[in-house]
Parts: structure tokens; C-alpha cells; sequence
């Protein structure tokens, strides 16, 4: 048997699903586009190899100071 917080829970996230769903298009949600497949890997290239990049970048600056 279904407990009534379990209820609650489901009729919540089918609520926030009929009315925010947007017509359950994937992707539509994002707050960039995936259309085209070679933008969105150069970005994920720039936002990934910018957090990966910086502390080498960082000790590089603090070893070339005089």
C-alpha cells in the first residue's frame, strides 16, 4: 500500500509535469541550445577545460614572478 507521503510526492511531480513540461521536448529546458552539435562540444570543451586549466595556469603565474 502506497504510504500518504509517497502519494503526495506523486501527485506533486505529476502536477509539476502537466504544467511545466513545456511539451516534453528534450532539451527545452536548457539554458543553452543543443542544435548543433559542434557549438555545444566547443562549449563544453571551453567551460570544462577552463575549470581543468586554471590552477596549472595559476601556478604558472605565481612561478614566472620575479
Amino acid at each position: 500500500m502506497i504510504g500518504r507521503s509517497s502519494l503526495f510526492a506523486r501527485n506533486a511531480i505529476a502536477s509539476f509535469v502537466r504544467h511545466h513540461g513545456h511539451g516534453g521536448i528534450p532539451g527545452e529546458n536548457l539554458p543553452f541550445s543543443i542544435d548543433n552539435r559542434y557549438r555545444l562540444t566547443a562549449l563544453f570543451i571551453a567551460f570544462f577545460g577552463s575549470g581543468f586549466g586554471a590552477p596549472f595556469l595559476i601556478v604558472r603565474h605565481q612561478m614566472t614572478k620575479s
